[in-house]
């Protein structure tokens, strides 16, 4: 699975949502990812949720597909600052 079809499953999966991943740097599997995802309906959710929604949109993938997903997950004002 490469990074755009990741990405592309994150921003299906939470609205108004934007993904950026790409390989996790040091990694020698393609497995190990680095997301960073800001979305509106991360607000007021605390980090451990907002997480969550991430991976339900990965859905059976992250057990399949992805080994290790380093995620940053921001609103749009944390994101701005």
């Amino acid at each position: 699975m490469n990074t755009d079809e990741v990405a592309e499953l994150i921003e299906s999966g939470i609205e108004n949502c934007q993904a950026t991943v790409e390989r996790a740097r040091g990694e020698h599997d393609d497995d190990h990812l680095r997301a960073t995802v800001v979305s509106p309906a991360f607000e007021g959710l605390p980090l451990v949720q907002q997480h969550e929604l991430v991976y339900d949109a990965l859905g059976e993938h992250m057990t399949t597909d992805i080994h290790a997903l380093e995620l940053k997950t921001y609103t749009p004002e944390e994101a701005e600052s």
